[in-house]
């Protein structure tokens, strides 16, 4: 994305507000576990959890571009997708790299597998099972930034009937 310049009628103010519910309503589904954990009835934690995972960062960006209006979102955009370019994972990693996120993408996804069945042999399992949980979903979301943007593509072949465009020696599609 280009370098988007900053609007002239967005105030420090403003932008910082609106970044922060940009930010916090992002960082909603993180709140799932304390909803899951406290005396509520089940009827409330699923709806509770539901709005969490899907309502609630969809209104608050919402909520943010009512704040910034469309330029001041665009902007916050921009910004926000920089970032995540600069920072983000490089398009290839080595080969040792690639068997660590490899290892990092798999052992949560086992896991999840085998956890239902190894938890009513092993008592102390469903006594870490948060714990087990929540660094599982770490370790699965930090093995896409280890493996890389080459892995992403990958991933995304999944999902389309054709698969991947080859590219030539030019980099250009076949």
């Amino acid at each position: 994305m280009e370098n988007i310049e900053k609007p002239k009628n967005i105030s420090k103010a403003r932008l910082i507000i609106g970044a922060s519910v940009f930010i916090v309503g992002f960082l909603a589904p993180l709140f799932v576990p304390l909803v899951t954990r406290s005396e509520l009835s089940t009827a409330w934690k699923t709806t509770l959890s539901g709005l969490l995972m899907a309502g609630v960062p969809e209104l608050f960006m919402v909520i943010t571009v009512g704040i910034l209006g469309k330029d001041g979102y665009q902007y916050l955009k921009g910004k926000v997708f920089a970032f995540m370019k600069k920072h983000g994972p490089p398009q290839q990693v080595s080969r040792t790299r690639y068997k660590i996120g490899l290892v990092f993408f798999t052992i949560p996804l086992l896991l999840a597998l085998l956890f239902p069945y190894l938890s009513h042999h092993f008592a102390v399992l469903e006594k870490i099972e948060s714990v087990i949980n929540i660094g599982g979903d770490v370790m699965f979301f930090a093995s896409f930034f280890i493996l890389g943007g080459e892995f992403w593509d990958k991933i995304r072949a999944l999902f389309t009937y054709t698969g991947p465009e080859k590219k030539t020696e030019t980099g250009k599609p076949d």
